[in-house]
């Protein structure tokens, strides 16, 4: 059999910070003895859709199957056209689904996403909030977790929660940044020590800058830091830090941040959107908060710096449910996919 293979989606680590899946599963596949044609690292929407229907043409003679991710809004009609070449070059391919905005792109545009998924040979979900609201549009959809490297990040058990918060995401609106300063003014009347780091990358909406202006109005910039994005493997370090790992968003399915703070063992407080309460349980690896609320995030965070015995145990669980991400469980299930796809026995 041929293992030889297209990945198509956002390799935009070295200008962006951002790490996709899809960076990770092209590794992992050339260590699994797979050839790998990648595409596009070009940032810009039209230069990367010229640069994806390039290589999906001028490779075409490299690779046996194709691998596209398959985001909402404008990101959802690149894939679209890319996969539209690729039946022409009769490639079978294999979507896989991501962003908690997907289901409601999909409600929106029904017949477009159904014609999408009836092209595909096979499609994955990274989350079973994904494979459940997408099953209107396709009710075969395999659940392949988003995988993480657990030698990347150092556990240490939280017996005791200090008032040192970390939040680590991109800034943009949906995730909505700007909580966390207002979460931080509560909290500074009954802890004057605490502090927050946010780390990541500007999107470009002006979610940054309004986030930095919201802590001087609220007199609490002097609690808060503001930090760029970070290198890959300096994530760990940062996340152990700080003791509580804090998710604002407002939109979200399975945020590999998240995964991370889990296998650091932070005690996590987010926001119940999306995905999230598929990934986490309240009370039992993590504290859930109704999205845009700073009092109950306030509460919820109180409650862990209050009660040991609930930290302790919230970051020994999360550890432990983040290890059936592990790379080596996940690649078994991508192996057993794209070999089958690749074989021709795809039903």
């Amino acid at each position: 059999m041929d293992k030889s293979i297209l990945i198509i989606g956002n390799f935009l680590s070295a200008t962006r910070g951002v790490r996709s899946i899809c960076e990770d599963l092209s590794e992992q596949l050339a260590l699994h003895g797979w050839s790998v044609v990648k595409t596009s690292c070009k940032s810009a929407r039209i230069p990367r859709l010229s640069d994806m229907l390039y290589t999906v043409w001028a490779k075409r003679r490299e690779y046996v199957i194709a691998h596209v991710d398959v985001f909402s809004g404008k990101a959802f009609y690149l894939s679209q056209i890319v996969c539209f070449f690729l039946r022409l070059l009769r490639k079978p391919f294999v979507l896989s689904l991501h962003g908690g905005g997907l289901p409601q792109f999909a409600r929106r545009h029904p017949a477009r996403v159904k014609r999408l998924f009836a092209a595909a040979t096979a499609i994955t979900a990274p989350s079973s909030y994904l494979t459940e609201k997408m099953k209107p549009f396709c009710d075969d959809i395999r659940l392949i977790p988003n995988p993480i490297n657990l030698d990347l990040y150092e556990y240490k058990v939280r017996r005791k929660s200090s008032p040192c918060l970390v939040w680590l995401r991109s800034f943009h609106t949906i995730y909505n940044p700007l909580l966390a300063p207002k979460v931080i003014a509560l909290l500074a009347k009954r802890f004057p020590d605490i502090h927050l780091t946010m780390i990541g990358p500007d999107k470009g909406d002006g979610s940054k800058k309004r986030t930095r202006e919201l802590s001087v109005q609220l007199g609490v910039h002097h609690h808060l830091t503001i930090a760029e994005r970070i290198a890959k493997l300096d994530i760990s370090k940062n996340l152990n830090a700080a003791d509580i790992f804090i998710n604002t968003t407002s939109i979200d399915n399975t945020p590999v941040t998240v995964l991370e703070a889990m296998a650091c063992g932070l005690c996590i407080v987010s926001t119940n959107v999306g995905g999230i309460p598929y990934l986490l349980h309240h009370q039992e690896d993590s504290l859930l908060v109704p999205p845009d609320d700073p009092q109950a995030m306030a509460d919820a965070i109180e409650r862990l710096l209050r009660d040991d015995q609930l930290a302790e145990k919230l970051s020994r669980n999360a550890r432990q449910q983040v290890e059936k991400f592990a790379w080596p469980r996940v690649m078994c299930q991508w192996e057993s996919l794209l070999c089958t796809v690749a074989g021709g026995k795809w039903a």
